[in-house]
């Protein structure tokens, strides 16, 4: 099987699905928060714990698709990845304990946005995923 396949089905999908679930467990903390079933600090250091990894594993992403030539998805993932290096660079990137319910509201539609945007990525992923797998096993009947 060639470098493609390989790469869409074990370095994309399950990087993707990774990205989807941060995003999702930190939209859940929030709205937990919103809700008064977690203290400010918690919730906080909850959220904090992923920002960082999600960060480089964005950069990742989009690197990766920089130097295996996929211009179209690189080009869809760019402009999160230079959003995180803004946040990064500014020192905005962590949730803040005593502005915590000030920004909760901008925080959690950010955060579902990244999820939208995840999951949409997650879709071309498999997408792309089944091209490939269709292609090269009509490939092999030739």
């Amino acid at each position: 099987m060639p470098f493609d396949l390989f790469f869409w089905l074990l370095i994309c999908f399950p990087l993707n699905v990774a990205l989807l679930a941060s995003a999702f467990y930190q939209v859940l903390m929030l709205s937990d928060l919103e809700a008064d079933y977690i203290n400010p600090y918690d919730a906080s250091s909850r959220i904090n714990y992923y920002v960082l990894p999600e960060f480089i594993a964005q950069g990742l992403f989009c690197a990766l698709f920089l130097f295996t030539g996929h211009w179209f998805m690189f080009l869809l993932m760019l402009p999160l990845a230079s959003y995180h290096g803004m946040l990064y660079v500014r020192r905005q990137h962590l949730l803040d304990v005593t502005e915590v319910f000030r920004v909760l509201n901008a925080e959690k539609k950010f955060r579902i946005a990244k999820i939208a945007f995840y999951l949409t990525m997650v879709i071309i992923t498999i997408f792309r995923l089944v091209l490939l797998a269709v292609f090269y096993l009509d490939m092999d009947d030739e």
